[in-house]
Formats: structure tokens, sequence, C-alpha cells
């Protein structure tokens, strides 16, 4: 007897429904009120395209959670929610249902943290981390290796917990300085593990492939919704709702501040404020879709490593079209206007970031 999951497959319904998720998210793009020039539509639709790469990658190809893998969803050419520059993403299908062991070797990278988290965009129900553990919490061996647990009941060593309902994991590997850091060399298998990958089955991927679409559709809207309410707030750097950036899996450590930018060709924004203890902070330009900014060919973003500070240890930080030959400069890269975001991690405090725009005749002289 025929599966309705088979017969999904076989009339090609599966794939039609994925098509057309991808389709209702181009309508985002071309919702009343999202911008229209056409630079933003191109980066729009391109945006979609990178989400669905990703959606595929997670959902098709590295979907079993009984043969889990690390890859990097977000990276140079697939970015989404104000994606750090900084970082070096690696994610993994997991189920709280199985137990799981990270290995590896720690590096020198300056930030390592794991996250486990039940939900997905755009798949409705819960979604929060289940688990989080940070790199300096962690028993690391004397030649560097390291070993991490991931499961339900709380294990001895290095533990990441997880619930019933876990469903993925999270690495973020943080740079302070990218030019002498090393990443952390990781690999993740389940626990008890005696068989390979599940074999393709019809009902798994009619299911990859509705989860895939969601995912596409879920991120455009949450993205997209974000970035149109950041428009009430331009050129100013209100503190992020935490529980928000929880459910959109978030790293707990981290104190966020979006916003919106916007600057005429004769206008710069000016950031100022005094950073606290902290392990990391940063500042960075995204386009509309809160995509970071072309960091590979372009400054869009400065961090506590490579600001020059001022008197007191304050920073101030200048956005302008072009360079204006001062310290902690950040190009729009050809940008009229964006999303932007600035974080502490791990502070003792969370200062408010303070923002003005002048004139590029009235910029303020260093220091």
């Amino acid at each position: 007897m025929t599966s309705e999951a088979e017969k999904r497959i076989l009339d090609g319904t599966s794939w039609n429904e994925f098509c057309d998720s991808i389709k209702m998210a181009g309508s985002l793009i071309l919702a009343d009120g999202a911008p229209d020039d056409p630079l933003t539509r191109a980066e729009g639709f391109r945006f979609l395209s990178r989400v669905t790469r990703t959606a595929l990658e997670a959902f098709v190809e590295h979907a079993d959670p009984l043969a889990p893998t690390l890859h990097r969803p977000v990276h140079e050419t697939v970015k989404m929610g104000a994606d750090n520059p900084d970082n070096y993403y690696q994610f993994s299908r997991i189920s709280g249902e199985h137990e799981y062991r990270i290995r590896g070797t720690r590096g020198t990278i300056h930030y390592l943290g794991f996250g486990t988290y039940v939900g997905m965009y755009g798949t409705g129900g819960r979604s929060e981390p289940t688990g989080y553990v940070e790199g300096k919490d962690l028993e690391v061996g004397e030649d560097g290796s390291l070993e991490v647990v991931l499961s339900c009941e709380k294990k001895p060593g290095n533990w990441l917990p997880m619930e019933p309902d876990t469903s993925s994991l999270i690495v973020r590997q943080m740079f302070l300085d990218r030019q002498s850091e090393t990443i952390a060399d990781l690999t993740i298998e389940r626990i008890g593990a005696a068989r390979g990958p599940t074999p393709l089955t019809p009902e798994g991927l009619d299911e990859a492939l509705g989860t895939a679409g969601r995912l596409v559709g879920g991120v455009a809207m949450i993205f997209s919704t974000w970035a149109d309410g950041f428009r009430a707030h331009v050129n100013t750097l209100p503190e992020f709702d935490q529980s928000t950036s929880l459910a959109a899996h978030g790293d707990p450590n981290i104190c966020y501040y979006h916003s919106y930018w916007k600057l005429a060709p004769d206008e710069a924004l000016v950031v100022e404020a005094t950073p606290p203890e902290c392990d990391y902070w940063n500042f960075q330009l995204n386009n509309h879709w809160m995509e970071s900014l072309d960091y590979v060919h372009h400054r869009i973003c400065i961090n506590k490593h490579d600001a020059v500070y001022g008197k007191g240890g304050s920073v101030r930080i200048v956005v302008t079209h072009e360079d204006p030959g001062v310290p902690n400069w950040l190009d729009t890269a050809g940008h009229a206007f964006g999303t932007m975001c600035f974080r502490w991690v791990r502070a003792k405090s969370h200062p408010q970031p303070q923002t003005r725009v002048v004139k590029l005749s009235e910029l303020p002289p260093w220091p």
C-alpha cells in the first residue's frame, strides 16, 4: 500500500509545495512599506536564495539526528539576523531522545559558545534555548583537547543540557583578533551509534522539504518584520528585548541593541560609548534584510580589539559613505540605509550607546 508521503513524492506535491513556499516568501520582499529601490530589492531576493541554500543544507543534507554533522549555516555568502562578521557559526540537527559527544581541540578562539535549542524559524511552537555552556567554563586538557556531552540527564565533566524536545545545536566561535586566533576543531557523534545515516525515504524527504520551505518563509518574515519595527527609531540604539532574542536562538550571554540607520551623502552617524568590563563587544552595519554588509571587502564592523579608544576608555565610532580620515570609521558599502547592531558579550553592565547624526563638515575632531 502506498503511503501518503510516497504519493506526495510520486505526484510532485512535496516539491511543488516547497517551491510555492519559496514563491510566497518572495511576497515579503514586495510587501507594502518594504523599500522599493533596486538595490534593496535585489538584496532581498538574493537573501531568499541564500536562506533557501542553507535551509536545504540543514534539513535535507544534514538533517539526521542519528548521524549528526557540524556544518556552517551562516558565513560570508549566507547571512541572516544581523550575523556577526567575527563569528564562525556551526549547526547540527540533534534530538533530545539521544545523547551526543562533541570532541576536538579548543584552539585559541576568543569566545566559544555551545547552545542547544528547541524550535526553528517558521515551524511554530516553542522556540528557545534548552542549554548553554561557554568555553571559559569548560575543562580543557593540557594538550588543548576538549570533550562535551549533550544529554537530558546531567553528566560529569563538561555537560551541555538538552530537553526531550531539543532539536538543534548551534556553536558560536567568536574572533577578537582574527589574524592571530585559531578556531576550535570540533566533531560531533551520537553516543551509542551503531550505524550510519538513515537511508533516504519518501517520508523523510517529504518532511525535509516541508521544513526547509517553512524555514525560508519564517526567516524572511521574522527579520523583515524586525527591520520594519526598527525604522521607528532610526539612528538610535535602543536595547533589544532579551526574550525576543532568545526565541530567535540568540546567545544568552549577549545584550543586543538593534536598530536602523539612514544617512544622506553629507551626513555622519556618530556612536559613542564607554565599554564596560566584558569579554567582547562589537558594532556592525547591515542591510535592510538584516544581513551584515560585505565585510570581506569593506570595514563594516568594529570590535573590542580593533577599536581606537579615547579618554577614560571611551570609544567613538563614525559611520559615513566616504572615509573622513578619523579612527573607528565604518563604511556603508554603497548603502544609504539599513539595520545596525551593537553587542555586549558577558558584560558586567550594559551602558546605553549614544548616537547622533552630524554633517560631515561638523564632524568633531578626534578624540
